[in-house]
């Protein structure tokens, strides 16, 4: 039905890019990306993509606006070109915390940014761990949501970690910890925290018993680290015995890095959603994993027409 299969990257993370088509067996697609001295992006396909079934590799990472432009540009001028279908792989998807009218006069951000990747020309999105699963209702295009957790327990489970407690931080994480819990035969725990202000965090209560055990924190982003923070210094005042965390997508904007460094934490595991070799630098607790594996079978299944279902499992 589609044409060839052919992979792009933008510029936000060009090495997944490269890991997914090295899985594939396939050359990465030729493309010319620069920016102008005032800041406009430009873009250029290389290649003839006429009837091709393309797929774009952009994360909306940090700078956030920078990179979803570049994606809204690249659908653009794939859609002039006149391929046959083309997929954004939006393994982190930008703006996925503003998804509800929390306060009077706000916009709902994560429903603009799928309006804009609709009609700059994508004709399904591939994305990894949403804030929130209902952001698929706000695409009017076939949305494929994978999970990493089958790629971080198969990790913890290697590790064979004694005496293991599962933590939600916050309560809307309690069914990410539990499927990570029942598939590690681990404990679990929920902390149960209130939001003071912007960023800030103060937790009020455990539910659960984490005395004398090894803690395993797993959450969808760690963005500035406060609540991670503070969720750390309560399960220590509770009796702990080790602290680790687990995340998909390590934003770890402003003084994260430092938070994390200066912490009990003692390792924190995270996806390659986004770049982290600069993180990784600055912070040897942090140990990324790769998704390139479960994104290069669901790229592949896409392009089949074979089912992406058993991809999506937790």
């Amino acid at each position: 039905m589609y044409g060839p299969l052919k992979v792009f990257n933008g510029r936000a993370h060009p090495a997944l890019a490269e890991e997914i088509c090295a899985r594939l067996g396939i050359e990465q697609g030729r493309v010319t990306l620069y920016s102008f001295s005032d800041g406009e992006n430009y873009v250029q396909i290389d290649e003839n993509v006429r009837g091709a079934d393309v797929f774009v590799v952009q994360p909306t990472s940090p700078p956030v606006n920078d990179n979803l432009m570049e994606l809204l540009i690249m659908l653009d001028a794939f859609k002039r070109s006149s391929a046959s279908r083309i997929t954004a792989v939006v393994p982190y998807y930008g703006y996925a915390r503003q998804d509800r009218k929390d306060k009077p006069r706000v916009p709902i951000t994560s429903k603009l940014a799928a309006d804009l990747i609709t009609a700059a020309g994508a004709d399904r999105v591939l994305t990894l761990d949403l804030h929130a699963s209902q952001i698929q209702g706000f695409f009017n295009i076939p949305v494929d949501h994978l999970f990493a957790a089958p790629v971080i327990v198969d990790h913890l489970r290697k590790l064979n970690v004694k005496k293991l407690t599962i933590v939600s931080p916050d309560a809307g994480g309690v069914e990410r910890a539990r499927a990570y819990a029942k598939r590690l035969n681990a404990a679990l725990a929920i902390i149960d925290k209130r939001r003071t202000g912007k960023n800030q965090t103060e937790v009020m209560n455990i539910i659960g018993d984490v005395r004398g055990r090894n803690v395993f924190i797993v959450d969808d982003i760690i963005d500035t680290g406060g609540t991670l923070i503070h969720s750390v210094e309560a399960l220590m005042k509770q009796g702990a015995t080790s602290i680790n965390a687990a995340c998909t997508h390590a934003v770890l904007s402003g003084i994260a890095v430092d938070r994390i460094n200066k912490s009990a934490l003692d390792k924190v595991i995270c996806t390659n959603s986004m770049p982290t070799a600069d993180k990784q630098a600055e912070c040897k607790k942090l140990k990324p994993l790769t998704i390139a594996k479960l994104l290069s079978e669901a790229i592949k299944r896409i392009h089949n027409e074979s089912s992406v279902s058993s991809l999506f499992k937790m």
